[in-house]
């Protein structure tokens, strides 16, 4: 029997929230007045989230020429957006310990899920669009698949069985197996969670093929996608590359020297950042 979006938003009740800091720091995200010192205090209490939003802020993606040791230094060298992003990472990612992950190949999705953010935030500076969101909007693209794994195990393994049967995309075996797509229950957990309205579009619609032009949160996590698996970075055997829709190519304005930079320099951050959030 088809899983209905009630059972969905049900069973995702069952989740820890975030905690408030967290909560807080992503309402921030549609906020222009900001206590900046405050919320610095506030992440400082959460020791584990500290020493991980530290260590990331001291990986080469940053490229810093010293060492930060506070959350408060951190925020006055990379800006407080940027510690932001790092720490709702850290987060989301300790969200679902990997005891619990229902069949999904837990560290693959996770490497999946940061190549994904690291390429949406090299192209939002290409597209001009926010950088940070766009990392946190990536990252937590596919969060959808840990709530059907997690929430729906039977449902998943058939759903896992049917992808290897029909040697399809695991959308098309969501769609057909369960009903609901990790899509529509990664946009029930982000609403659940309380992520700004555009960041919940970008997880509904990242799969979205049929619609182009000026260049929006959505589009650039459906690029950021595509390209994810195409560097083919998660380690999956059987990972399938999404089509890239021909008006979405010509919206991005790629040049073939830009490709093989977002490629470079997403290949050569991935590694850094997978240590750190993939443990």
């Amino acid at each position: 029997m088809a899983t209905s979006l009630d059972d969905l938003v049900k069973r995702i009740r069952d989740l820890p929230s975030l905690s408030t800091v967290v909560v807080e720091l992503l309402s921030t995200m549609e906020q222009e007045d900001i206590d900046v010192h405050v919320l610095g205090d506030k992440i400082a209490l959460d020791q584990s989230l500290t020493a991980k939003t530290l260590r990331l802020a001291n990986s080469s993606f940053y490229g810093m020429s010293s060492k930060v040791t506070t959350i408060h230094q951190a925020i006055s060298v990379l800006g407080f957006h940027s510690i932001r992003t790092l720490v709702t990472a850290c987060a989301v990612t300790g969200s679902f310990p990997a005891s619990t992950s229902g069949g999904v190949n837990f560290q693959a999705f996770w490497r999946h899920s940061v190549a994904t953010a690291v390429c949406a935030k090299l192209l939002a500076v290409h597209l001009k669009l926010n950088p940070d969101t766009a990392f946190t909007a990536g990252l937590l693209h596919d969060i959808g698949t840990l709530v059907l794994a997690t929430r729906f195990p039977t449902e998943y393994a058939a759903m896992l069985a049917y992808r290897k049967e029909h040697d399809c995309y695991v959308i098309e075996a969501e769609r057909a197996v369960i009903g609901i797509d990790h899509a529509m229950a990664g946009a029930a957990l982000a609403a659940y969670w309380k992520f700004p309205a555009a960041m919940q579009e970008a997880v509904a619609n990242h799969h979205q093929l049929d619609s182009a032009g000026t260049p929006t949160l959505p589009l650039l996590i459906n690029a950021a996608n595509v390209f994810a698996h195409a560097l083919d970075l998660s380690g999956e055997e059987d990972d399938l590359v999404p089509p890239l829709s021909q008006a979405l190519w010509v919206s991005l304005a790629l040049s073939e020297a830009d490709c093989a930079k977002l490629f470079r320099d997403s290949e050569s951050t991935f590694v850094d950042m997978c240590q750190i959030l993939v443990s």
